[in-house]
C-alpha cells in the first residue's frame, strides 16, 4: 500500500514539469510541420517547371495548380501535417493504453481468481494486461490485499478505502489517454474556417477580374476559381479525417473508462462478499 501511494505522489508531483515537457514537444511539432509545409510549397509546388509560362499563371499539372491557392495553402498543408502527427501519437498512446488482453477478458478472470480468493494470480493478470486497465485493478489489488489483513477497521470502511485508491490510479490514467485530443477537436474546425477565408479570398480575386474594363482577365479569373476551390478542398478534407479520428479515439478511450469503471466495482464487490 505504501509503495502504491509514494508511486502516485511521486507521479503527481512530476506532473508539471511532464506537462512543460509536453508543451515543448507539442510545440516543436507544430513548427517543424509549418516549415516542412512552407518549403514543400515554394520549393516544390512553386517550381517553374509546374507552370507553362514564367508568369506562373497557368498551371502544367496539379503541382502547379495547388501552387496557385496562395498562401493559405502551406497554412492548411502544416494543418494536415500537425493533424497526421498528433493522430500517429494517439494512436501509439492509445494502443499502449488498450493493453494486450481485452478489458472485458481481463476483468472475468480476476473475478475468477477473487472468487477463490487468489490475490496473487489476479495481480499476475494485472502484469499480462499490462494496458490502463491493468494498472488501476494493480492499484486497487494491492489496497485489497492490504485490507484483507487490516483489522482495525470494519468491512465498509475497507470498501471504501479500495474505491479511493482506485479513483487515484484513474485519476492518473485518464489525463494521458485524454492528451492531445484537443488538437483533433481544434483542427476540426479550424481547418474548414482557413479553407473558407482561402474560398473568400479566391473569389475576391476573381470578381476582381471579372471587374477589369473591357474583357475580363481570364488568367486572373482562372487563378482566383483555383485559389477559391483549392482552398475549399483542403479545408474540408484536413477537418473531415480530424472528425473522424477524433470520434474513432474517443470511442475507444469510452470502452478502456468502462472497462477501468467495471474493474473498480469488481473488486469493492468482491471484497465486501468475501470478506464481510
Amino acid at each position: 500500500m505504501a509503495d502504491v501511494k509514494t508511486a502516485a505522489k511521486s507521479q503527481h508531483q512530476a506532473g508539471k514539469p511532464k506537462n512543460a515537457s509536453n508543451f515543448m514537444v507539442n510545440l516543436i511539432i507544430i513548427v517543424v510541420c509549418l516549415a516542412i509545409a512552407h518549403l514543400v510549397f515554394h520549393i516544390f509546388f512553386g517550381a517553374a517547371a509546374n507552370f507553362k509560362d514564367a508568369e506562373k499563371h497557368v498551371p502544367a499539372n496539379g503541382l502547379g495548380t495547388m501552387y496557385l491557392g496562395g498562401w493559405v495553402v502551406p497554412i492548411l498543408m502544416s494543418t494536415a501535417l500537425i493533424l497526421v502527427a498528433f493522430i500517429v501519437e494517439r494512436a501509439l498512446t492509445i494502443i499502449k493504453a488498450k493493453g494486450k488482453v481485452n478489458g472485458a477478458e481481463f476483468v472475468r478472470k480476476v473475478q475468477y481468481h477473487l472468487a477463490n480468493k487468489n490475490i496473487d494470480a489476479a495481480l499476475a493478470e494485472c502484469d499480462k494486461q499490462s494496458g490502463s486497465v491493468g494498472n488501476v485493478m494493480r492499484a486497487g489489488l494491492v489496497r485489497y490485499r492490504d485490507m484483507i489483513n487490516n483489522h482495525d477497521i470494519d468491512t465498509d470502511q475497507k470498501v471504501l478505502s479500495i474505491q479511493k485508491e482506485i479513483e487515484e490510479a484513474t485519476a492518473l490514467e485518464l489525463p494521458m489517454l485524454e492528451k492531445n485530443l484537443v488538437f483533433l477537436s481544434s483542427i476540426a474546425s479550424v481547418a474548414t474556417l482557413f479553407g473558407l477565408f482561402g474560398t473568400v479570398l479566391g473569389m475576391i480575386r476573381s470578381f476582381a477580374a471579372m471587374a477589369t474594363a473591357g474583357s475580363p482577365d481570364a488568367a486572373a479569373l482562372a487563378a482566383g476559381i483555383s485559389e477559391a476551390l483549392i482552398n475549399t478542398a483542403l479545408g474540408i478534407g484536413t477537418s473531415a479525417i480530424a472528425i473522424i479520428a477524433y470520434n474513432f479515439f474517443t470511442t475507444i478511450i469510452d470502452g478502456i473508462t468502462y472497462a477501468i469503471d467495471e474493474s473498480g466495482f469488481t473488486l469493492t464487490q468482491s471484497f465486501a462478499a468475501n470478506y464481510k
